[in-house]
């Protein structure tokens, strides 16, 4: 069983792209953007 929460977490999709022709849609950099964008939507959401 895996636990809910873990110090670390590692990727390296280059199999997916292997296998399965895989490719990201957005850079890291776009994501992390994406996610602080939400993460200030919800707190502004929450706070009217």
């Amino acid at each position: 069983m895996r636990p809910a929460e873990v110090d670390l977490l590692i990727s390296d999709p280059s199999k997916a792209k292997a296998k399965l022709g895989w490719a990201p849609e957005v850079s890291f950099k776009q994501l992390i953007e994406m996610m602080v964008d939400a993460d200030i939507a919800l707190l502004e959401h929450q706070h009217r």
